[in-house]
């Protein structure tokens, strides 16, 4: 089978994605066309060879609906043959595209195809698509729907993370993404995001707090506990799991993934493409895979994800140099990582979506591009990323440097 290489990947700094956040003012077609136009010039990529853009987009309308990746490729200035799509399957998105460009490509249908993902959520804010699972009260009632914030919790009450534990967390991601972007870490893969003069409006990421402590957080409040009580939402919870007799909420602004607006891109292709391109291949897709599990805990499945893509690699934890877990909520992240018996200090090594922010549909593309410069940097072979999705699915991915 043919197999599928990544040869490059850009994203843009994520921006606070609120009003007053340095990418408010930048359309998601504006992000978009600033990545696609990155990924060609860095590769002096004739774009005719292109066969599709493949971008995770979650709230796919308004400004980010009307297949965006299409019309941002013609925007970009793209020969006018390469097609686009956007998928959604939620939060794991972005990564979900990288797996559909690897199976084109494997499958021998196509040569080049960019994957990647843009969310502005600031202009275009999370469930403006509305939902088909929490609004039908039969289907909600009959699957014990319950928000994924009130699941983190379900979590952490679960395995027994305290407070303190969920913002220890928080605070080294905090710190491990400050010392990234000191020593340039990403100075590789990001690029800044320009106004219609030229000027920068954004370099680097904007939701980093350095100086955050322990302190600090113990002031924040719970971001779910009144949703859980007054609506209902953990006595759902507790029928489902009646092992729990009351849920514990732990999880606030501090130490769950921050709303964030921001697009990446990566160029996958066949071996003969990039040679005919003259670019040389920097990793291979070894395996993916997705898996549902139980949806009311929701967020449990990166390990099953990630289980499942390495036994398609015929690999073993053992075999994993680096791995990526969105930091969708703290408890998520530290949940796979017993999980799956691994080392923390091979996790996450440059900080994540707790400090640097969640830009839903292009999330997943972006760690797979923090973590492959990572094994460039450090010298080391493979990495798997992983993120939770809602209604109780995951997805997953392997790669081995080249």
């Amino acid at each position: 089978m043919t197999q599928a290489l990544i040869f490059d990947h850009v994203r843009t700094p994520r921006g606070r994605g609120k009003p007053d956040g340095a990418l408010h003012e930048v359309t998601p077609i504006r992000l978009a066309t600033t990545v696609l136009e990155a990924i060609r010039e860095r590769s002096n990529l004739d774009t005719k060879k292109v066969d599709d853009v493949i971008f995770g987009i979650v709230s796919p309308v308004g400004e980010q609906g009307q297949v965006l990746p299409r019309i941002a490729a013609i925007a970009a200035g793209y020969d006018q043959a390469v097609a686009g799509v956007q998928v959604n399957r939620f939060c794991g998105s972005g990564l979900e595209s990288t797996n559909m460009a690897a199976a084109k490509i494997m499958a021998g249908q196509a040569d080049f195809v960019i994957s990647g993902g843009v969310e502005s959520m600031s202009r275009v804010p999370i469930l403006s698509d509305g939902g088909a699972w929490a609004s039908d009260p039969q289907v909600a009632h009959s699957s014990h729907f319950i928000p994924q914030g009130i699941s983190a919790d379900l979590i952490a009450t679960r395995w027994g993370y305290d407070r303190e534990r969920l913002d220890s967390f928080a605070v080294r991601s905090h710190q491990r993404a400050a010392q990234a972007w000191r020593e340039h870490r990403f100075g590789k893969s990001v690029i800044p995001v320009l106004d219609h003069i030229g000027e920068i409006l954004l370099a680097q990421d904007e939701t980093i707090r350095p100086d955050c402590k322990l302190e600090d957080l113990a002031k924040l409040k719970p971001s779910f506990e009144r949703m859980g009580i007054q609506s209902g939402f953990d006595a759902i919870a507790m029928r489902r799991y009646p092992d729990v007799d009351v849920i514990r909420h732990a999880h606030h602004a501090g130490n769950s993934s921050g709303i964030v607006d921001g697009a990446c891109a990566m160029l996958l292709g066949t071996a003969a493409a990039g040679k005919a391109a003259g670019i040389k291949p920097r990793a291979r897709i070894v395996s993916w895979a997705e898996v549902g599990s139980e949806p009311t805990i929701m967020l449990t499945a990166p390990a099953l994800a990630a289980e499942k893509a390495l036994a398609r690699a015929r690999m073993s934890s053992s075999d994993i140099d680096l791995w990526e877990i969105n930091e969708a909520f703290a408890a998520v992240a530290i949940r796979f990582t017993e999980a799956m018996n691994i080392d923390p200090d091979c996790v996450n090594v440059n900080g994540g979506s707790i400090a640097m922010g969640h830009p839903l549909g292009a999330t997943g593309a972006i760690i797979l591009g923090t973590v492959l410069d990572e094994l460039e940097r450090t010298g080391r072979s493979t990495a798997l990323v992983t993120l939770c999705v809602g209604a109780g699915m995951g997805v997953a991915t392997v790669i081995e440097r080249i």
